[in-house]
């Protein structure tokens, strides 16, 4: 089981190489024509990527690095997270969304409570987010769902081995240039080792973001998420901005910012940190 997460990781880590590679090839060897440009609507799509539950295709991948992390508190931590969106159309303007996340971590000097440290790799998590959104004819929509997570042969070095189920929801309003919600999830714990931690969780995130006409978009976020067992919470706070560009007609959003955690779990990242994301759109 070690040696599959070591693959899934190591297949993650090649396709954002080989995303990077492509992206830097298009960009050496064409520029958008304005044709191009004027037939994709980036601040639309823009506002799109700030929707979780928006009726268009996506391929999400973040890059985060914490620090703070271990009984000591002076180790690191660098996750990547793979996290594609699908919508189905369902008739009517009513939709399903499923959004699959795959955490891949590498931890460096990560000191545990036998006061040994640890460096390595793994992945920590497979997750399944989906959403029921229908069509409010309405700037506020809203979307619920079943949410289930897997350890995915996690060892307990990168989070909980127990498997995870319950429901996500979000509720959020489009209002001109600006996006603002709250996205959050119930979890239970449904079998698995308690040792390195349960599945019994509650999440917030509240959103907020604002998008130009040039396609740039300022955002910020709270992911605070409370485990009734350890009764504490991990709540990050991050602020960034991000630019939608097109590359023969194919549009990518760039985007980065810091990250502070305002709280933290026993052993888990503190202080500052820094995300990076790159997300590729599918047109239809």
């Amino acid at each position: 089981m070690l040696k599959l997460s070591h693959q899934i990781i190591s297949v993650t880590f090649l396709f954002g190489i080989f995303m990077g590679s492509a992206l830097a090839q298009g960009i050496s060897s064409s520029k958008p024509t304005v044709g191009t440009e004027k037939s994709v609507n980036t601040e639309d799509i823009a506002k799109k990527l700030s929707n979780p539950i928006a009726n268009m295709i996506s391929v999400p991948m973040q890059y985060e690095f914490s620090r703070g992390v271990g009984k000591n508190q002076g180790g690191s931590e660098q996750t990547l997270l793979f996290q594609p969106v699908a919508p189905f159309n369902l008739g009517g303007g009513d939709i399903f969304i499923v959004r699959p996340i795959i955490a891949g971590v590498r931890e460096v000097s990560v000191q545990n409570g036998a006061g040994q440290s640890f460096s390595g790799y793994g992945v920590a998590s497979v997750t399944l987010e989906s959403f029921y959104a229908p069509n409010t004819n309405s700037s506020w929509i809203w979307g619920i769902g079943p949410y289930a997570q897997s350890p995915s042969g996690n060892s307990g070095k990168f989070g909980s081995q127990q498997t995870g189920a319950g429901v996500t929801a979000v509720v959020l309003n489009r209002d001109g240039p600006w996006t603002y919600g709250l996205l959050g999830y119930q979890s239970w714990s449904v079998g698995g080792n308690p040792s390195y931690g349960t599945q019994n969780n509650l999440y917030g995130q509240p959103f907020l973001a604002y998008t130009t006409k040039t396609a740039w978009t300022y955002s910020a976020n709270m992911q605070a998420q409370y485990n009734y067992d350890a009764r504490r919470t991990s709540n990050p706070l991050y602020a960034g901005v991000s630019k939608l560009m097109v590359f023969d007609g194919v549009p990518i959003s760039f985007g980065a910012g810091p990250i502070y955690y305002v709280s933290n779990t026993p052993g888990g990242p503190s202080g500052w940190g820094a995300r990076a994301t790159a997300t590729l759109v599918i047109l239809k």
